[in-house]
């Protein structure tokens, strides 16, 4: 997992649109920018551009072996998981990566919500949400994350399968008061 200590990273990944290109190149695995383009309704050039800002923020990299010729570019992530600490930055700057986050969580809730497939059969009848007030200690709340994060961890790491799609799994605990 890369940990984010610099600002200038965090920055870089504190923008809804390289938000989305690191999640294509996380879920679909090294691409080109006319193809992330497409994915995400963007120019060629300003997807180009955004990549670059990911590269220079040691994000993501070049796979020249993927390339047919002197024309392709492709890119990958260079670790599929980011973490970093809100602490360890300014308020403004984490506020602003948090809520790049956070909006990037909503919208994906949002647009599986409005979609089809979240009223029928497979994928209506097994998606899940849930929410519930504990009463934990800091140190059961870590031991809580590090646990859900080891469970998301067990099916991440399963081998490929034909039938299996991208799946986003969202889980927060914090702190607060109904």
């Amino acid at each position: 997992m890369a940990e984010i200590r610099d600002e200038a990273t965090l920055k870089a990944i504190a923008h809804p649109l390289r938000r989305r290109l690191l999640d294509a190149l996380r879920v679909d695995g090294p691409s080109m920018p006319s193809a992330l383009a497409r994915a995400t309704g963007q120019a060629v050039a300003n997807v180009s551009h955004h990549l670059r800002v990911l590269a220079d923020a040691g994000l993501i990299e070049e796979a020249p072996e993927l390339a047919r010729n002197r024309k392709e570019h492709w890119w990958r992530m260079i670790d599929q998981r980011l973490s970093w600490n809100p602490a360890d930055f300014p308020p403004e700057a984490a506020d602003a990566a948090d809520a790049i986050g956070l909006q990037r969580q909503i919208d994906l809730v949002r647009t599986w919500l409005g979609s089809p497939a979240s009223r029928t059969e497979p994928w209506g009848d097994s998606a899940f949400s849930t929410d519930g007030w504990l009463r934990l200690s800091p140190e059961e709340l870590a031991e809580l994350g590090a646990e859900i994060n080891a469970l998301i961890a067990r099916f991440r790491d399963r081998p490929e399968r034909a039938d299996r799609e991208p799946v986003f799994v969202l889980g927060r605990g914090f702190p607060a008061r109904p």
